[in-house]
């Protein structure tokens, strides 16, 4: 079974084309990283397959059907800036989000759902601040607590944007852990990420985009030289040219 089958896919804001004719087929179980330049459409390629965008054309299917706004077989997890933290709630609270999925919107969390929760917590390191209130919680821990709804919502497929963003270096390790965990049980992951350097190291499948898709497969097949001064423009510099320990700026 495929996780995700994107075909013909363009999105344009206004007179503006952002993505055009991108074409995706990725297997299930795979940890993947879309990656490419500022402005190369990367967020946009998530909302558009979560039918966040209204300009578009094409076609996205999800475990080989459409997704359906009901479908809590696939879990998102915005960027931080998206997020309203000023929203008065408490972490435990926002983790149980990823539960009405199941629970409905109107039915209370049982004692089990708030279990799951907790759980989740855990999970992340943050089970000592599920009645934090999530303004007053580091932009590190507010990312793991969005991470652990996600968790909670018990999903087969996730979408991550960014989610590495000004992070520190312990809640990178916890979330990389976290997604290849994710991995090893069969799930699909698919992660908006920048930094080359570890990009290797996390994902085990890369597209490469550029407004539209440059390349995409196994990372030991795409993630290479050529592939990448495509899809930066041929604006990298690689400071070590040997293949297994390459430097980019």
């Amino acid at each position: 079974m495929d996780a995700l089958q994107v075909k013909n896919l363009s999105v344009a804001y206004e007179e503006k084309v952002v993505l055009q004719n991108v074409n995706l087929t990725i297997p299930v179980g795979h940890l993947t990283g879309i990656i490419g330049p500022n402005g190369a459409g990367k967020s946009t390629l998530i909302k558009a397959i979560l039918n966040q965008l209204p300009n578009k054309t094409g076609a996205v299917h999800i475990l080989e059907r459409p997704l359906n706004a009901k479908d809590h077989t696939v879990g998102y997890v915005p960027q931080r800036n998206a997020v309203d933290w000023d929203f008065p709630t408490n972490a435990l609270d926002v983790v149980l989000m990823g539960r009405y999925g199941h629970i409905g919107m109107i039915k209370k969390p049982s004692a089990k759902d708030k279990q799951i929760a907790m759980d989740c917590l855990k999970d992340v390191g943050m089970e000592a601040f599920a009645d934090r209130s999530i303004g007053q919680l580091s932009g590190g821990q507010q990312q793991r607590v969005f991470l652990a709804r996600a968790l909670a919502q018990e999903a087969e497929v996730y979408f991550m944007d960014e989610p590495f963003v000004g992070v520190d270096a312990a809640t990178e390790r916890t979330i990389i852990a976290i997604l290849k965990d994710l991995k090893a049980k069969g799930k699909s992951v698919f992660v908006v990420h920048h930094d080359l350097q570890t990009a290797a190291d996390y994902f085990d499948w890369i597209i490469l985009l550029n407004q539209t898709i440059t390349a995409s497969g196994p990372t030991e097949q795409t993630f290479t030289e050529d592939n990448l001064q495509e899809a930066y423009g041929g604006k990298l510099f690689f400071m070590d040219q040997t293949k297994s320990n390459k430097t980019f700026n």
